[in-house]
């Protein structure tokens, strides 16, 4: 991946910071310039994107430091190699190159600064954003004397926010950056306008459309009056991402417009980028084109990348076989692999601890699903039977009845008509009763009303049924399902009343509290053992309760009352 301009500048800033010290002898001076000549002819290789020449020749200057013991220029050529595999995609071993570089860097503070920075780089394109930002913010303050590069690490700790979704973050960073003087004085089109398009992005994405989008369009007009090529590649995106749920065609120009100038560039990740924006565009007539573009360049930059990381690491491998390092600077770099290292594991722990309680929560939620699925299936059943045997023992023998009635009987006697009549009233309103305890149940706003119409039918002048605080709670914010577990449990409650309790007197009473929905069923009949429960008929009770993740306690004995206490979550 290409960097932008303030890469170039940071590497420009060490070049010429690198100073020479004058040598004693002969051969010193000789190792020396033989050294600077292939540290510049490395850099302008760089610059030139002949990265494997680059690499070679900044190893050889570095072994001839080495001989130097000139810690202030092996800790720089470190620096460039690692710049070198971040531009083709090794991050890991940028990491570790630029922990290597420690030992001799540690007393040039702008080393540190600039190590750190790529620490965070690297975090940053490996998606380990926590580190990125730690390493940011060391970048800071090592930059304490050099302005320019503070405010460009802080810009990079607000591009981590970017990905991390901290938009208020982000644009709290920002904005102040666009007031300092020292960016207005330098490159507008390398910095100045870096900040606007990456503030206006915030903007956008943390709901400011409008204000987003004249930042962002402010910043690639900096960038396209100052032929800033590379800057424009992310003002492109940014807006192709802008229109993308807005104008499609505009989406795509920009998105076409940042293919463009990246594959002028050579920048292949901001090529792949913007083929991503195209294919989620989907258009059918194109959308298969860019797709084999998106797979053809994905392959072709893998192998590349590998390609590079395997001459970079033989590169390594011979000098160091060439080279005797002195023991100290072995012994240094051997404590910073393993540090390295040890973080590396600590990493992969976490990941393997995170995947496992995963796979873990998902069973769980894989077990109660399946749980709650066959206390509904039981539940259902329990219903259906009850059902079932209410017909076949309250009506089915009425019927048969009924018919023999009418065999047995003269129909054209007026007596006989009428009893008949009366019997298939009786044996039409018990159809209604149980249809009515089954059929659907209103959980919109007549809820309260429908309860109540359903408690109405079973008080009589021998029983009295008061129901208190049924108004107060807010029914609109409850669960259908758990109305409807409410309405057939009372329903229940009710019925086994009537067959069993004798109850002259029945108290329902709710209450609200901030988690959940308590009721309290009370009645004076004549109770029953808690072993007995099941057998009358309760236990569907209890089911549709578990079904909601509720509880249920019953509280009765012989001859004093029957008490249930529900509590439901909401």
């Amino acid at each position: 991946m290409l960097r932008s301009p303030f890469f170039y500048f940071i590497i420009l800033l060490f070049l010429f910071s690198c100073e020479e010290k004058k040598t004693i002898t002969t051969n010193t001076e000789s190792i020396r310039k033989e050294a600077l000549s292939l540290r510049n002819k490395a850099i302008e290789n760089y610059e030139k994107q002949n990265f494997n020449t680059s690499f070679y020749q900044f190893n050889k200057s570095k072994q001839l430091y080495e001989k130097l013991k000139d810690s202030a220029n092996i800790g720089y050529i470190q620096i460039q190699i690692a710049c070198i595999q971040q531009t083709n995609g090794d991050y890991y071993g940028s990491k570790e190159t630029v922990t290597e570089a420690l030992p001799y860097a540690k007393k040039n503070k702008q080393y540190i600064a600039t190590i750190n920075n790529l620490l965070g780089i690297a975090d940053k394109e490996l998606s380990l954003y926590d580190d990125a930002i730690f390493y940011y913010k060391k970048a800071v303050k090592g930059y304490s004397a050099d302005p320019i590069g503070k405010q460009m690490a802080l810009n990079n700790i607000a591009v981590v926010y970017i990905h991390q979704k901290k938009y208020d973050k982000a644009i709290t960073l920002l904005e102040p950056l666009l007031r300092k003087k020292t960016l207005k004085e330098s490159d507008p089109a390398a910095k100045e306008s870096l900040i606007i398009d990456n503030i206006g992005y915030a903007y956008f994405k943390n709901g400011m459309d409008e204000k987003g989008f004249q930042l962002m369009n402010e910043g690639l007009h900096v960038r396209n009056e100052f032929k800033d090529t590379y800057g424009s590649i992310e003002s492109y995106l940014h807006l192709a991402d802008y229109f993308a749920k807005k104008d499609i065609q505009k989406s795509n120009e920009n998105a076409l417009s940042a293919y463009n100038a990246a594959t002028k560039l050579n920048s292949v990740d901001e090529r792949l980028e913007a083929l991503q924006i195209l294919i989620s565009n989907n258009h059918s007539t194109q959308n298969s084109k860019y797709v084999q573009k998106y797979f053809t360049l994905n392959d072709s930059i893998i192998k590349v990348r590998n390609n590079f990381k395997n001459k970079f690491a033989k590169i390594k491998y011979d000098a160091k076989k060439e080279k005797d390092e002195n023991a100290t600077l072995r012994l240094e770099k051997a404590e910073n692999q393993l540090a390295l290292q040890k973080a590396n594991y600590l990493r992969i722990g976490f990941v393997i601890l995170f995947i496992f309680l995963v796979l873990l929560i998902a069973i769980l939620i894989r077990y109660y699903k399946n749980k709650n699925k066959a206390i509904e299936f039981k539940t259902s059943y329990n219903t259906e039977t009850r059902i079932a045997k209410k017909i076949h023992d309250e009506l089915a023998n009425d019927v048969f009845h009924v018919i023999a009635f009418a065999e047995s009987q003269p129909l054209s006697a007026e007596s006989t008509k009428e009893n008949l009549l009366q019997k298939l009233d009786d044996i039409y309103g018990r159809v209604r009763g149980i249809s009515k305890e089954n059929n659907r149940i209103d959980t919109g706003t007549n809820f309260t009303n429908s309860i109540k119409e359903m408690l109405s039918m079973y008080n009589t002048s021998a029983t009295n049924i008061i129901a208190t605080n049924l108004e107060n709670i807010n029914w609109e914010s409850i669960d259908d399902v758990k109305k409807i577990a409410i309405s057939r449990v009372l329903q229940e409650l009710m019925v086994n009343m009537k067959k069993h309790s004798n109850a002259s007197l029945v108290v329902i009473k709710f209450e609200n509290d901030p988690k959940s929905i308590l009721i309290n069923y009370t009645d004076n009949g004549k109770g029953c053992e808690k072993t007995k429960i099941s057998k009358n008929g309760l236990q569907n009770v209890e089911s549709r309760i578990l079904a909601v993740k509720g509880t249920i306690n019953f509280e009765t004995e012989p001859d004093k009352g029957f008490k249930v206490k529900i509590s439901i979550p909401k």
